[in-house]
């Protein structure tokens, strides 16, 4: 098998693409298409401080490894979710990773932040999907920390996959607000919402592990506890049947919806007015934002476990 760009043994055959790569030549691709992901969307330049959320998985973990190699300035959040091992496992080697590359790194602790574990805030609302509570609490956060910190931009390593499967999901539902908005560049709506940007919306999870793999990238393999149940896996799942019989349907799919389908979805309506929260500040439609209202329920549901339980 031999590389479709230099001749030389090949060591990737991405099917989507008709195109066989050894490493050098991959490296040379993944880069290409992450630049072209960065300089269509507007994401953020060179000269911009760069806040990069990362758990420890593949995704995360490439991004911050690829935008520190490529010369970007780049601070990295880790969130600490709490969730026993894993948490424990995640943390570890996203801090190993910053020190031995001496990378400025920031740790957040859930519990002490907002006063709960994810686990805990699972246990007190049981009937609402965790994933949905936990990426609640993930993007209140880093919102919150990137505005503090005065970043213009923070970056998530969504990747195609990613994307395509909200994008199911959006669509299976008719979620026509989520379908109008959903884009790689999120612009700031406020002075308090900081820009949000997805370099990696063009790169399959398959390439990105590949990446991951030839560059010694140090990630966590194995999926988060909590999220057995989540309906995306199921989306990733149809998706990848149709992709093994024609490579290539995720590509279109997502990448397709963007530049000729999403336009169908876009309202010619007045810019949404985003008020202040009435306990934390930050930016609502509401008088009061959905992270603090999931906080007050979780309170309010632990005082009443404790008030039945004798305080135990």
């Amino acid at each position: 098998m031999k590389c479709t760009r230099c001749k030389k043994e090949a060591l990737v055959k991405l099917r989507r693409h008709n195109a066989k790569f050894c490493g050098d030549c991959f490296e040379i691709f993944f880069s290409r298409q992450v630049e072209s992901a960065i300089k269509k969307g507007e994401m953020f330049s060179k000269e911009e401080k760069v806040l990069v959320g990362v758990s420890g998985g593949k995704d995360s973990m490439s991004l911050w490894h690829y935008l520190e190699k490529a010369g970007y300035e780049v601070v990295a959040i880790h969130f600490d979710l709490g969730i026993e091992e894993h948490s424990q496992k995640s943390r570890r080697i996203v801090e190993e990773f910053a020190r031995q590359k001496s990378l400025p790194l920031e740790i957040i602790e859930v519990k002490k932040e907002v006063g709960f574990s994810i686990p805990e805030v699972k246990k007190q609302i049981p009937y609402r999907p965790v994933c949905s509570m936990c990426g609640l609490i993930k993007r209140y956060l880093l919102n919150f920390w990137a505005f503090r910190e005065q970043f213009p931009v923070y970056a998530t390593g969504h990747n195609l996959d990613d994307e395509a499967a909200t994008l199911l999901g959006n669509v299976l539902h008719w979620q026509i607000d989520y379908l109008s908005h959903q884009h790689p560049t999120l612009p700031s709506p406020h002075p308090k919402m900081v820009k949000k940007v997805k370099p990696f919306y063009t790169l399959t999870e398959e390439e990105i592990t590949i990446y991951a793999y030839l560059q010694n990238i140090p990630f966590l393999e194995e999926r988060c506890p909590l999220s057995q149940r989540a309906k995306s896996w199921d989306y990733k799942e149809a998706l990848n049947f149709l992709e093994e019989k024609s490579p290539g349907t995720k590509h279109m799919f997502w990448l397709g919806f963007l530049e000729r389908g999403q336009k169908y979805f876009r309202k010619e309506e007045p810019p949404l007015y985003l008020g202040e929260c009435s306990i934390c500040g930050m930016p609502t439609t509401q008088e009061v934002c959905s992270f603090c209202r999931l906080m007050q329920k979780v309170k309010e549901r632990e005082e009443k476990y404790l008030d039945r339980n004798g305080g135990k």
